[in-house]
């Protein structure tokens, strides 16, 4: 197999990755699998068979070319081609913050692992802090605002102890990273604040027109690369001046997956300033060669109403594995049946259209978007499968005596009426659960706070916990109520309760207690 300059060649592999993991091979060093895919870029497929046809000698895992075959190749590539590794923008500033770079390793070690149903890899210190310098050498961060689009790698903590004057947004759905990092940016005083979400369902409200940047690493599919794109346009302040950086790669064996991902990006209408090849490195994604391009992407004046008009259609099905992979389509169907004895005033999410054809239909996303207009005693809520982690909040946005719930898998009951037992008596029936609304609470000042606050979800937090904190004590103005939950509770500013993490819902109870000075204690 005689590739150029008398190189092996390897069908569909991309000839500079075949030079660039020959020229780490013929020095002669051991590797592990991981270790060259990663410094190749090259996906483990290609990798795997270029081995095939080599000279090699193994022990346990690792690797290297036999020392008559290095030298080979090691003269071809000295008389023919030898790789060029294109420029890092910012790799000549690196050796500077090696305290970083080994504190973000630390971090990263510590950090919750990642759930393959969310497509979960971690990205290198080194990258996470590159991402970090990048944004210093390329944009003005005086006052700049950052929104991270989901944050498993951490990005935001890298760039708050890099650029301490950012003020940095986190918007994810995973509760164990956004809590993880609410911990660590305590710990090192950074202007980190997180938001829960599921993006499919909206950005929050707090995060819309927010930043002056956004990054983001999305699942790497069409639908999950524009919706996640499509969710950052929406979250810059201000379009002309905005900037969306991405992290996508693909497998030089699949461009047409990475095509479709660049039509998703042009039907947002957005430029593509800038590409970085393989800025981003990881540990795993080996089909892609544990690489991925960072794109700097500029809106134009057609980009935010694309934004708007497609991030609700993208399919669901954004991850490449789960029950919300590209491929896992088939969901649990709902009937009457799954309502019972439950005779909705309105059906909220997507039931079959036979179903109670007469009955008023409102989205899902719409109802966590804002309160409905009109009363009602009893609702009916369908969940699709892989977005039980929206329950809680389904339920908080929920004005009603009675709410059935049908969501595909089974929840943790006894987790949910920890946080929600104020507001509701919370059962199974059937394949969902039923909740039903409390009386409120006369007696203990606290949890009449506590209710207050949780009968209002799509208000801002800190203004229905101050209303409450005077309607309870008499004897507080507008100014001293905030005061009081601004210094117990500093996170609940801007938000509304459907957007905190679930950390920060369990914190609340205690918080409110300690805005009314120990009286009373949330049940």
């Amino acid at each position: 197999m005689d590739g150029t300059a008398g190189l092996p060649d390897v069908e569909g592999m991309d000839p500079r990755r075949v030079h660039a993991a020959l020229s780490l091979l013929a020095d002669g060093r051991w590797w592990s699998m991981a270790a060259l895919i990663r410094a190749s870029a090259a996906p483990r497929r290609s990798v795997e068979a270029l081995l095939a046809g080599l000279a090699v000698e193994r022990e346990g895992d690792r690797f290297r070319l036999d020392a008559e075959q290095a030298r080979e190749i090691g003269e071809l590539l000295k008389t023919g081609h030898r790789p060029f590794v294109p420029a890092d923008p910012v790799g000549h500033l690196l050796p500077d913050y090696r305290g970083v770079v080994e504190r973000l390793a630390d971090f990263i070690a510590r950090a919750p692992r990642g759930r393959h149903v969310l497509d979960h890899v971690a990205a290198t210190p080194e990258t996470v802090v590159r991402r970090a310098l990048l944004l210093g050498a390329r944009f003005w961060l005086g006052d700049a605002r950052l929104l991270c689009v989901g944050d498993h790698d951490l990005t935001s903590l890298a760039v708050g102890m890099i650029h301490p004057q950012v003020e940095t947004v986190v918007v994810d759905i995973d509760e164990r990273i956004l809590a993880y990092i609410d911990e660590r940016a305590a710990e090192l005083g950074l202007s980190v604040r997180t938001r829960w979400a599921d993006l499919r369902l909206g950005l929050p409200g707090s995060a819309v027109e927010f930043a002056d940047l956004v990054i983001t690493d999305p699942p790497y599919t069409a639908d999950g690369v524009g919706l996640f794109v499509a969710r950052g346009v929406q979250g810059l302040r201000d379009q002309g001046s905005g900037r969306v950086l991405l992290a996508y790669g693909a497998s030089d064996r699949t461009p047409m997956l990475a095509l479709k991902v660049q039509n998703a990006l042009r039907d947002l209408n957005l430029v593509s300033e800038a590409i970085y090849p393989d800025f981003n490195r990881y540990y795993g994604a080996e089909a892609i060669g544990s690489a991925a391009d960072l794109y700097v992407l500029r809106p134009t004046s057609k980009s935010l109403p694309a934004a708007v008009a497609r991030a609700d259609r993208f399919s669901a099905a954004i991850y490449t594995q789960g029950p919300q992979a590209v491929e896992a389509r088939e969901q649990v169907k709902v009937s009457a049946e799954d309502l019972g004895d439950v005779r909705p005033d309105v059906l909220v999410g997507a039931w079959p259209k036979e179903v109670l054809p007469g009955v008023p239909r409102v989205r899902l996303s719409t109802w966590l978007a804002k309160p409905y207009a009109a009363k009602v005693r009893q609702v009916g809520a369908a969940l699709p499968s892989g977005m039980e982690a929206t329950l809680a909040r389904l339920l908080l946005a929920t004005r009603a005596e009675r709410i059935r719930v049908v969501p595909a898998e089974v929840v943790d009951l006894d987790e949910l009426a920890a946080i929600l037992g104020p507001v509701y008596e919370l059962g199974e029936h059937g394949r969902g659960i039923e909740a039903v609304r409390r009386d409120e609470p006369r007696d203990d000042p606290a949890l009449r706070v506590l209710r207050a606050v949780m009968d209002r979800a799509h208000g801002k937090v800190a203004n229905t916990w101050r209303d409450a904190l005077i309607d309870v004590r008499g004897d507080l103005t507008k100014r001293q109520a905030r005061a009081l939950v601004a210094e117990v509770a500093p996170w609940a500013a801007d938000v509304t309760l459907l957007e905190l993490p679930m950390h920060r819902l369990r914190e609340l109870p205690e918080a409110i207690r300690e805005s009314l000075g120990g009286a009373g204690a949330p049940g």
